[in-house]
């Protein structure tokens, strides 16, 4: 399966500030993912946002929810959960990309019910993260073994363009080579 752009979906889950601080590395989830929004935008892949229980956990920091439609409230710990998810994913999709937190629970939850929706999926495992390594590396282990690919968010965007010969790789390459996004 290879990632193309009329296919795909970008979901980012419950990147959220308070649990921002507990995170390892969060800035680097941040980077990545802004630069997966980035790409996105350019090429004109649909993106879902989604928020873990809002009220308690807080919202999205601005650095990336002013790049990304309203974010979807949610209480089920899969995005599959919420019917506002479901409804928000566009018929065209047959694969999602998934960034965000915490890659053993909601990141886990949600890639197997994608997958048990028929959809491929694919991790950007430098755009998840866990409070707790073990907590992370297991579960990126047992999502590789259901079927999910992992991958980076630069791999993710050179095989969107699939040659350097797309219209939007000069975009893209500056968006690899960007120190910002790292």
């Amino acid at each position: 399966m290879r990632l193309q752009p009329s296919s795909s979906l970008i979901c980012i889950v419950d990147i959220q500030e308070k649990l921002l601080p507990a995170i390892p590395d969060a800035h680097q989830v941040i980077a990545r993912t802004k630069r997966i929004i980035t790409a996105a935008n350019t090429l004109g892949i649909p993106q879902i946002l989604t928020e873990q229980y809002p009220e308690g956990l807080g919202s999205t920091p601005p650095a990336l929810s002013k790049h990304l439609p309203d974010a979807i409230p949610k209480m089920s710990f899969s995005c599959c959960g919420s019917e506002s998810f479901k409804n928000s994913i566009p018929s065209t999709t047959q694969v999602v990309v998934l960034c965000g937190l915490e890659t053993h629970i909601c990141i886990s939850q949600t890639t197997h019910d994608l997958l048990a929706e028929g959809y491929g999926v694919f991790l950007a495992v430098d755009a998840v993260a866990s409070r707790h390594e073990i907590d992370h590396t297991v579960a990126l282990r047992q999502l590789e073994s259901a079927g999910a690919v992992l991958t980076t968010t630069e791999a993710i965007l050179f095989e969107w363009c699939t040659s350097a010969e797309h219209p939007a790789f000069q975009s893209i390459r500056k968006l690899v080579l960007d120190d910002s996004f790292t």
